[in-house]
């Protein structure tokens, strides 16, 4: 196992070549764009002014319709920087409401999207992989994946708990 100090000199190596901050910047600045994308386009969704940039391991921001926000659920669009992917979550507003509506889902068996194992430890309730392998060449098309996607979960899980 590597020290903490040996860390710290790697970070800094990989920072002094530069790449490393230019990635991330061009990273957060396409999210914020993102965010705003979806805020523009979708006026009626709840989306705060705020987005989680986190410790380099998430970076999300929330994107939720009334119907979800009544129940105290919210959407969130989450790049995972280790994975390199996109996934869109379901989550509670708090771990009340993510308990109560995890065992609505497992109870119920519907099995459309993942379901977290266990809700200890977890931010999510539902995970699905947006965009596996990012190409973020182009934007235009990766907001339309995304976005494409986010519709679709939202609509699939407003059904399903429209029926519970």
């Amino acid at each position: 196992m590597e020290s903490f100090q040996s860390y710290v000199n790697e970070y800094k190596k990989q920072l002094e070549q530069g790449s490393i901050q230019k990635a991330y910047k061009g990273l957060m600045e396409y999210i914020l764009a993102l965010r705003a994308h979806f805020n523009h386009q979708y006026p009626d969704y709840f989306v705060p002014a705020s987005i989680y940039f986190g410790y380099m391991d998430m970076t999300y921001f929330s994107f939720t319709p009334a119907s979800l926000k009544n129940r105290n659920l919210k959407i969130a669009i989450v790049f995972l920087h280790e994975a390199f992917r996109f996934e869109i979550w379901l989550a509670g507003a708090n771990k009340q409401v993510q308990a109560q509506t995890w065992k609505q889902i497992k109870d119920s068996g519907w099995n459309r999207y993942p379901l977290v194992p266990s809700i200890q430890g977890e931010d999510a309730i539902l995970q699905q992989v947006l965009v596996a392998d990012p190409d973020f060449s182009d934007l235009e098309a990766l907001t339309g994946q995304i976005e494409q996607g986010t519709l679709e979960f939202i609509r699939e899980v407003e059904g399903f708990l429209s029926g519970i």
